[in-house]
C-alpha cells in the first residue's frame, strides 16, 4: 500500500475520528462533563475532518469530469492538474492527460492528412484537366508528347493512392508477413536499378513528389557477396525504396547514396545502412523523422519546395521494419544522414 494512497487517507480518517471521540470521552469522564456535549463536539470535529478530506478527494474528480466532457466534445487542449499527486487520483490525472495528448495527436494527424492529400491531389488533377481540356478544345493535338504529360500526372495520382493504401494497412495492421530466404546482393541490386530507372523516367519518388535526380549515384555494398537473409521481400522493398528516396531528395548535386548490407547477429538476420551526403538530421529531430507527415526542417539542397512527397515514406518504412520485429533509427555520422535497419531473420525456437 502506498503511503499517500486513498485507502491510506481513508484509514487515517477513521483512526483520527476514533482518537478524537476517545479523547473527548476521557475528558468527559475526568471533568464530569455531560455525555451529550461530548457527543456533539465529537460529531462536529469528525464532520469537519471528513469534509476536509472529502474535498481533497472530490475536487480533482470534478475537474477530471469537466476535462473529460470537453474531450468528448472535441476539445483536446485542456489538461487535468494534479498529475504530480502521489495517489490514485494522480495516476488517473496522468492517464487522462496522456489520453488527451494521444487524441490531440490523432486529430492533428487527421487534419494534416486531409490537408496533405488535398494538396497532393489538386496538383496532378489540375494539370491532367488542363491537358485534356486543351485536347478537347483543339488547342493542342493528342500527340505522344501531350499524352506522356497526361500519363505522368496519372502516375503521380497512382503513386499517391498506393501511399494512402500503405497508410491504411499501417493503421489496420492487416498485412501478414510472407517471409522467405533470399540472396541479398541480387535483391538489393534490383531495388537500386528500379530506383535509377524511375529517376530517369519520371523522377524518383515514393509518394507523389516530382523529382528528377539522375545526378545522384547509388552505390551498393554487400559483404559477404553470398549474404542471404530471411524477410518479407515486398515489405523490405518498401523500406529500402523509401529510404533511398529520402536520401536522394536530400543529396547535394552529384552526390552519392550508399546502401550497405551486412550479416546480423541471428540466423539469416540482416543489418542495413543507407547513407547520403546531404545536410543530415539535427539530433533534436531524430526521434521525429519516422512520424507521419514529418518533412524535417533541414533545407533542401535544391531550394524550397523541391523535396515534395507527403511525409509518409519514412513512417511506412518504420512500420514495415516493426512488422518484422526489427529496429530502425538514425545513427551518428560524420557526414550526411545514416539510417540503420536491423531485421531479426528467422525467429529463434522456444523450448
Amino acid at each position: 500500500m502506498r503511503p499517500f494512497s486513498i485507502k491510506t487517507k481513508l484509514g487515517t480518517l477513521v483512526v483520527v475520528s476514533v482518537l478524537i471521540t476517545t479523547g473527548l470521552l476521557m475528558v468527559a469522564l475526568r471533568t464530569e462533563t455531560e455525555l451529550r456535549f461530548i457527543t456533539v463536539f465529537s460529531m462536529i470535529a469528525t464532520l469537519l475532518i471528513t469534509q476536509f478530506v472529502a474535498h481533497g478527494l472530490t475536487a480533482p474528480l470534478d475537474e477530471m469530469n469537466t476535462v473529460a466532457k470537453g474531450i468528448s466534445h472535441g476539445d483536446y487542449t485542456r489538461r487535468v492538474s494534479g498529475a504530480d499527486r502521489r495517489d490514485e487520483l494522480g495516476d488517473l490525472a496522468s492517464t487522462i492527460n496522456r489520453m488527451a495528448d494521444d487524441l490531440e495527436a490523432v486529430d492533428r494527424h487527421r487534419k494534416e492528412l486531409v490537408a496533405n492529400v488535398s494538396h497532393e491531389l489538386r496538383t496532378p488533377i489540375a494539370a491532367l484537366r488542363a491537358v485534356l481540356e486543351n485536347v478537347v478544345d483543339g488547342v493542342s493535338a493528342a500527340d505522344p508528347e501531350t499524352m506522356r504529360t497526361a500519363l505522368k500526372q496519372t502516375e503521380r495520382l497512382g503513386r499517391l493512392v498506393e501511399t494512402l493504401l500503405d497508410l491504411s494497412r499501417l493503421d489496420n495492421g492487416v498485412l501478414p508477413l510472407k517471409a522467405r530466404r533470399f540472396e541479398v546482393w541480387p535483391y538489393l541490386s534490383g531495388v537500386l536499378k528500379e530506383a535509377n530507372l524511375a529517376a530517369s523516367q519520371r523522377g524518383l519518388s515514393s509518394g507523389s513528389g516530382n523529382h528528377t535526380r539522375t545526378d545522384v549515384h547509388l552505390h551498393l555494398d554487400v559483404s559477404p557477396p553470398e549474404l542471404t537473409a530471411h524477410a518479407d521481400a515486398e515489405r523490405l522493398h518498401q523500406v529500402v525504396a523509401n529510404l533511398i528516396d529520402n536520401a536522394v531528395k536530400h543529396s547535394p548535386p552529384h552526390g552519392r547514396v550508399t546502401v550497405r548490407a551486412r550479416r546480423g547477429h541471428g540466423p539469416q538476420s540482416l543489418d542495413l545502412e543507407i547513407q547520403d551526403e546531404g545536410p543530415g538530421i539535427p539530433e533534436p529531430e531524430r526521434h521525429r523523422v519516422f512520424e507521419r507527415f514529418n518533412r524535417g526542417s533541414a533545407p533542401s539542397p535544391h531550394g524550397p519546395g523541391s523535396d515534395g512527397g507527403t511525409g509518409l515514406g519514412l513512417a511506412i518504412a518504420s512500420w514495415a521494419v516493426d512488422l518484422h520485429g526489427g529496429r530502425i533509427g538514425v545513427a551518428e555520422s560524420v557526414r550526411g544522414c545514416l539510417i540503420q535497419v536491423t531485421l531479426p531473420g528467422i525467429p529463434r525456437a522456444r523450448g
